[in-house]
């Protein structure tokens, strides 16, 4: 027995790690894939929390896509995404690994063009692919090779970073190009576009729609803001923004239905990280709700991490179920080239997520085989190295955000605003100090950012009795602690390898 099998069986033995899964299909395990390449959609919000769905509780939003597709489909109570911020969360859904192991530490840090995408292998398996809205893991431009159209995908009505009402988007890498109305609705209009002509070709699809929605400075059509002026004008706008975007939602599958393709078109939705206070005045944050879960965006807290999660597959998820087994953003590719049945084309390059194929089609997934990192980084220490690419300029941004576009120019600011990655020639041991955490079926070790000189002191919840996180057990259970803590940081050395380049 290896040291990493001893240490999860001593885990499992003092822990009991395994969390039933709640499922309410009655035909469980029956669902069946067609030989026909399935149709498959990703859908991400920005900045939207666990509890900002009605499905989950909200008192005043009312989400009634998300709560249909959450009541038909495979309802995921603990998805978490892989970051508290959102270009990390996103790289890992690109490539199945946490993005430290690229050098996208933070929001604009770039993945690298060395990465391996779910575009690249889908698009080589024969699928049409598209990206519409946020990207925010390298330039858009047509020159970067980090573009969505260089990382895989055939077309794309992206943005660097975010949007909201009356965007600029780039088509295809071109300058950027002026959109009056709502962004979601924009970009799913542009969505649909794509998949009726794919389908009149007779060939999959891959879609990417990432919102831009609801993150801060809000902004919403007068009809969707009116509900919820009573609870101040930011918060009202930031729900507007959520409301618009579950009404495109809702669009984009009424869509499918029209080209007769919803039961083989696999639908994902999530949110890239939790729920945020960004741009809420104090005196409107009461009005937040995430299901009592504490913390919130770029915190390791379950409030930071825990999102909507939702897989709507008519054809194949034919009965409503609920889970309750921990999956992350990063085994959107793994779970993807199992279900189409393709190898990951670097077999030696270390993948973070896991395959969901049991979970998805066959219902009998009922605990997760291997616990979920996260892990901060120091940013600042990175920016001493030279830049991954020496040419800086093709990671240069060409969409300006709402809030860009209102700074005024001056020198200190004149520069274009770029995406970051750095060269890591070596192991560093002070970052093994950054925040980091180790999520099993059942327990959280969290290790706070360590402070000076002082140690860090490890935090451990009882996710199962504990999910507001409130009870640190700690001190109660010293071997679970030691055990999680030595996984943990094996897996953050193979990390830091990746970090290097050595997977290239």
């Amino acid at each position: 027995m290896n040291r990493r099998d001893f240490l999860r069986n001593t885990i499992t033995a003092i822990g009991g790690i395994a969390l039933g899964m709640e499922a309410l299909a009655a035909d469980k395990g029956k669902a069946k894939l067609t030989g026909k390449k399935p149709n498959i959609v990703l859908i991400m919000s920005d900045d939207q929390g666990w509890g900002e769905t009605s499905y989950n509780g909200h008192p005043h939003l009312k989400t009634p896509v998300l709560d249909e597709m959450a009541s038909s489909g495979l309802r995921l109570d603990r998805f978490y995404a892989a970051s508290p911020v959102c270009s990390p969360t996103r790289a890992s859904c690109m490539t199945g690994r946490h993005a430290n192991r690229s050098g996208a530490f933070g929001a604009g840090w770039s993945t690298r063009p060395e990465e391996v995408t779910i575009a690249q292998i889908l698009k080589e398996a024969g699928y049409r692919t598209a990206h519409y809205g946020k990207w925010h893991i390298g330039a858009v431009k047509k020159e970067s090779p980090l573009s969505p159209n260089s990382m895989g995908f055939d077309e794309c009505l992206s943005h660097d970073n975010f949007f909201e009402m009356d965007s600029e988007l780039s088509r295809n890498g071109g300058p950027p190009e002026s959109f009056v109305g709502d962004g979601s609705e924009v970009i799913v209009d542009e969505a649909l576009k794509f998949a009726r002509k794919v389908v009149k070709e007779e060939k999959p699809f891959f879609i990417v729609i990432w919102f831009g929605s609801p993150h801060d400075p809000y902004s919403g059509y007068e009809k969707d803001v009116a509900p919820f002026k009573g609870l101040g004008d930011e918060i009202a706008r930031r729900f507007a923004e959520i409301t618009a975007m579950d009404r495109a939602i809702g669009t984009f599958r009424n869509g499918l239905d029209e080209m007769k393709v919803r039961g083989n078109t696999s639908l994902w939705f999530n949110s890239d990280n939790g729920v945020t206070i960004e741009g809420i005045p104090e005196d409107q944050r009461q009005h937040l709700y995430n299901g009592g879960l504490r913390g919130h965006k770029s915190q390791l807290y379950e409030g930071g991490v825990l999102v909507p999660g939702i897989i709507e597959w008519p054809g194949v998820i034919a009965t409503p179920r609920v889970s309750k087994v921990p999956c992350v953003t990063s085994d959107i590719l793994p779970t993807l080239i199992d279900i189409v049945g393709v190898d990951y084309p670097r077999p030696g390059r270390p993948l973070d997520g896991i395959s969901l194929k049991r979970l998805i089609v066959e219902g009998i997934m009922d605990k997760r085989p291997r616990p979920i990192g996260f892990w901060g980084y120091d940013h600042k220490a990175e920016r001493k190295n030279k830049p991954w690419l020496e040419d800086v300029s093709p990671n240069e941004m060409i969409t300006l955000t709402a809030r860009q576009k209102a700074r005024p120019r001056n020198r200190r600011n004149s520069r274009k605003p770029a995406f970051s990655n750095h060269k890591h020639p070596e192991m560093v041991p002070e970052n093994f100090r950054i925040g980091a955490a180790w999520v099993t079926d059942r327990y959280k070790l969290l290790m706070p950012r360590a402070r000076g000189n002082k140690e860090q002191i490890p935090e451990l919840y009882d996710l199962e009795k504990d999910r507001e996180e409130k009870n640190n057990i700690a001190s109660q259970h010293p071997e679970i602690v030691k055990a999680m803590r030595a996984e943990l940081l094996e897996w953050q050395e193979s990390v830091e390898r990746s970090l290097t380049g050595a997977d290239y």
